[in-house]
């Protein structure tokens, strides 16, 4: 007769491997069904950021891909850790995505000794969208009317021009100006770059580093100019500003914007969405309203995401070295 104890132990040990097996069958259930509901894409940044641009695109062209209909859902706040924490702590079973950037999976390493979420062990990549630079912003009556003269001009005038940032790349542009001009800066936090470009008009700052897309809407508004871009070519949709690196000797900066879900989802899932995106990044249609958003597109599957952050965390840790940030 089988001893009481071990008889127990073997009961309760088929229980846990049936449930396993239960849950297992459950959940292929579940991933052969997807989607089978609507799907959620959280953008980190405020409405009217370039991150927020490029995720409304690309979340209508997943939902369409997908036969779901798709919201964005825009989580705000300290540098992008708040829409990524949200993310790492929802279920991974494609019904939630992250439209990330390089502050959130790259710079934020460097940029805060504690981040509440592993870039790569808490996501899964989905793929590259693609990148942008930034543009030197200034009002109109600035007196400075290019690099040169707003080299100058700071020198001239130190610890009196007050620069706004809302990303890890227009944090990291005007720091690293400072740094490699000899400029002495004020640093302004904001939630994104929209808000900053409000207050740079209102003349509580007197420069700021926007992505190229809001760049040029400000620059055709014709209330603010645009001096330099922080990219070692000039901007397919700025070819008139000139990069800073033909003033400032080796500077070069930009961001790129991905597609990221949380970790630990299932294959069967990944497959879909996967295949998803690719076609979606594909179409003509797609491209051209990410590069009217002031985005180069350029595409990279999940594998190649995956390689692409190892590496720009160790880009954006060199960068923020240049630039001599802290960490918070």
């Amino acid at each position: 007769m089988m001893h009481s104890g071990l008889n127990s132990a073997w009961n309760t040990a088929w229980k846990f491997t049936a449930a396993a097996a239960l849950f297992g069958a459950s959940a292929l259930a579940a991933a052969q069904g997807y989607p089978n509901k609507a799907i959620k894409f959280v953008v980190p940044f405020p409405a009217g950021s370039a991150t927020d641009a490029v995720g409304r695109i690309v979340a209508q062209a997943m939902g369409d891909a997908l036969g779901q209909s798709a919201s964005v859902e825009n989580k705000a706040g300290a540098n992008g850790i708040l829409g990524a924490e949200a993310v790492k702590l929802a279920a991974g079973d494609g019904y939630t995505f992250l439209v990330t950037t390089s502050t959130t999976q790259a710079a934020n390493v460097s940029l805060y000794k504690k981040l509440n979420y592993d870039p790569v062990k808490d996501f899964t990549p989905i793929g590259k969208i693609g990148e942008t630079g930034f543009i030197l912003m200034v009002k109109t009556e600035f007196p400075a009317k290019d690099m040169k003269e707003f080299i100058a001009y700071g020198k001239a005038n130190p610890g009196k021009l007050a620069y706004g940032h809302g990303s890890s790349g227009s944090l990291v542009s005007a720091a690293m100006l400072g740094q490699m001009a000899g400029l002495d800066t004020v640093s302004v936090p904001y939630k994104g770059i929209p808000p900053a470009l409000t207050d740079l008009l209102g003349g509580q700052i007197q420069f700021a580093f926007a992505d190229v897309g809001n760049a040029v809407s400000q620059m055709n508004g014709g209330r603010l100019r645009g001096l330099g871009v922080t990219t070692s070519r000039r901007a397919g949709k700025a070819p008139a500003v000139p990069p800073i690196a033909d003033s400032v000797k080796d500077y070069a900066v930009s961001a790129w914007f991905g597609l990221m879900a949380p970790a630990h989802l299932p294959p069967e899932v990944f497959a879909k969405v996967q295949a998803a995106f690719l076609t979606v990044m594909a179409k003509a249609d797609v491209r051209e309203k990410i590069q009217g958003a002031g985005i180069d597109v350029d595409v990279q599957d999940s594998a190649q995401l995956a390689k692409t952050i190892d590496l720009e965390i160790k880009k954006w840790a060199a960068w923020v070295k240049t630039a001599n940030i802290a960490p918070e």
